[in-house]
């Protein structure tokens, strides 16, 4: 089972951003999927998540309107399409996957390796 994470990088405030998680090793579709992030200092938070059945999404608040996460099973592949970003979206952002539905970290099993996201002017 692997989940990797890719796309980040620095942009400035206002820009947009989209990152993918290509896996492999199981099935994409009998899985939900999140994405996280970790900022320095700060403790891990869930950002986004899509559920495998019918692609149900849910955000976390502050990033509710701005980001969108997306998946197509067919490329196994998880995107988080992340738009009118600012500083404090500043984070490594890892996609991870859970066989059960929820925003709490202990749900995911297996956690992709990180992508550095850099907001700044």
């Amino acid at each position: 089972v692997q989940l990797q994470a890719s796309g980040g990088g620095l942009v400035q405030p206002g820009g947009s951003l989209r990152l993918s998680c290509a896996v492999s090793g199981f099935t994409l579709g009998y899985y939900a999927i999140g994405w996280f992030r970790q900022a320095p200092g700060k403790g891990r938070e869930g950002v986004a998540f899509i559920k495998s059945s019918d692609g149900f999404t849910q955000y976390k608040d502050s990033v509710q309107g701005r980001f969108t996460i997306s998946r197509d099973n067919a490329k196994n592949t998880v995107y988080l399409e992340m738009n009118s970003l600012k500083p404090e979206d500043t984070a490594v952002y890892y996609c991870a996957r859970s066989s059960s539905w929820g925003g709490a970290a202990e749900r995911y099993d297996y956690w992709g390796q990180g992508t550095q996201v850099t907001v700044s002017s």
